[in-house]
């Protein structure tokens, strides 16, 4: 059964699941979408043209589906799409694309977004990412899957962070990370590889090598960063080398961290 506390307000237009629980002092807007079982804890706002999938949880104070933080926004209709199973926790913001940005953020399944983390307009947010305390991702920002961002982490607006990344915590990325990078510090340096979210994930010694190796040649050897990972996308039939050379050769608005040679 739907459950809906007497104090919510959950506007005629509104599409809700089944089995959604709907807290105390909740607002929901009309055009907004609840898959089953989504539970809004309490003093949550959900607005605009936003999705929410199934077995969603948002937490106290959290606002989702609010318009964009962008002086170019002329009042569109834009959408927030938010797929399954995420725990979005207390006083997270997540907005709306602009038209600019081709009208849609979207974040995918399985995320853990910590208190006080924002998900600016635009961005696309991979499945089981971790953002923890106070992350701030810049417009259309792209976050692939199972990215890990340290608390007060913040994104600048076109970044890309590649698959299985993590970043430290109170690092700020100006430049693109490629897949399964390690970068800290307050200045954001690639320091190396996540090798211990690799190891957890079960990924086997053999791919491990394969990564580390690639990593190698693209910071070190003749021709340009762009040149090596031209060469080692030829030369490498490894899934997870594939993965890091797909990510840099595709186009960006951005730099580079580059590994260290």
């Amino acid at each position: 059964m739907t459950q809906i506390h007497p104090t919510a307000i959950v506007e005629p237009g509104a599409q809700l699941g089944t089995d959604v629980v709907i807290g105390p002092f909740c607002l929901v807007g009309p055009k907004v979408v609840l898959g089953d079982r989504v539970e809004l804890k309490s003093h949550v706002v959900v607005t605009g043209l936003t999705e929410i999938g199934e077995d969603t949880v948002v937490f106290q104070f959290s606002v989702i589906g609010e318009i964009p933080q962008d002086l170019k926004f002329g009042g569109e209709e834009t959408r927030l799409i938010i797929g399954k199973r995420n725990r979005i926790r207390e006083h997270v913001t997540m907005n709306t694309g602009t038209a600019g940005g081709g009208g849609l953020t979207q974040v995918g399944d399985d995320g853990l977004y910590m208190a006080g983390c924002h998900v600016a307009h635009d961005c696309r947010v991979g499945d089981r990412v971790i953002m923890a305390n106070s992350v701030a991702i810049a417009g259309h920002a792209i976050i692939e899957d199972e990215v890990i961002l340290g608390g007060l982490a913040g994104v600048h607006q076109f970044v890309r962070i590649g698959r299985g990344a993590i970043i430290g915590g109170i690092t700020r990325v100006v430049r693109d990370v490629i897949p399964y990078a390690m970068v800290q510090a307050n200045s954001g340096d690639l320091e190396g590889l996540n090798l211990i979210g690799l190891k957890r994930r079960g990924v086997a010694r053999a791919d491990i090598g394969a990564i580390r190796a690639a990593y190698q040649a693209l910071g070190q050897g003749e021709g340009t960063f762009l040149e090596r990972a031209r060469k080692l996308d030829e030369e490498s039939e490894n899934d997870f080398v594939k993965n890091i050379t797909t990510f840099v050769l595709a186009e960006s608005d951005r730099s580079y961290l580059v590994p260290r040679g």
